[in-house]
């Protein structure tokens, strides 16, 4: 799948927006990827996880025994990636603001995980994730994601697969363009 086939699915599923947005991170952008949208369709998202799955190396699929994914974002992309792979999904949760594992999930010492998120912008909550797998028992050997907007920026500490790379810029609410500033700014995201 190449970067035009990636987005094309997007615009299909009308999950590329254009406008104002608050992203996560709290910084500002004018694109936004609405990935829940995106894998609303289970054969599209069967699609993209094994066009992703595709482009890890070998070394990487064939010691991952389960894919990691934060909540609320990863939950589908994280399911639909340990599909592919044939291994184990989790996902992990913060209800105190701090990730870890719930449900009745665990990670065996030591075990090999992929972890995987729907969009990477900053990397925090991506590593944030990592180090929640690390305090459950897990070695995280790779992060995917379905986006990479950090614009080659996020450093998650582990070799870091996305099916496709968006370089759109990113602004702190203080340094905002006047085309954008003139735009009502919305909150897309599944964080508040």
């Amino acid at each position: 799948m190449t970067d035009d086939d990636v987005l094309a699915e997007f615009r299909a599923a009308d999950a590329l927006l254009e406008g104002h947005f608050v992203l996560s991170s709290g910084l500002r952008s004018s694109r936004y990827l609405q990935c829940a949208r995106v894998l609303m369709d289970p054969a599209r998202g069967a699609r993209l996880a094994q066009a992703l799955v595709a482009q890890l190396p070998a070394e990487v699929k064939s010691v991952v025994s389960a894919v990691v994914s934060p909540a609320m974002g990863g939950v589908i992309a994280g399911h639909e990636m340990a599909r592919a792979l044939g291994v184990e999904a989790m996902f992990l949760e913060r209800p105190d603001g701090v990730f870890g594992l719930r449900r009745g999930f665990r990670l065996e010492p030591g075990q090999r995980v992929l972890m995987m998120e729907d969009v990477v912008t900053t990397g925090l909550s991506s590593r944030e994730a990592i180090a929640a797998i690390a305090v459950a028992g897990g070695v995280t050997v790779a992060a995917a994601a379905l986006v990479d907007r950090s614009n080659g920026t996020a450093d998650l500490g582990v070799p870091f697969f996305p099916l496709v790379r968006l370089d759109v810029p990113t602004y702190a609410p203080e340094a905002l363009p006047p085309e954008l500033a003139a735009i009502p700014a919305i909150k897309p995201g599944s964080r508040a």
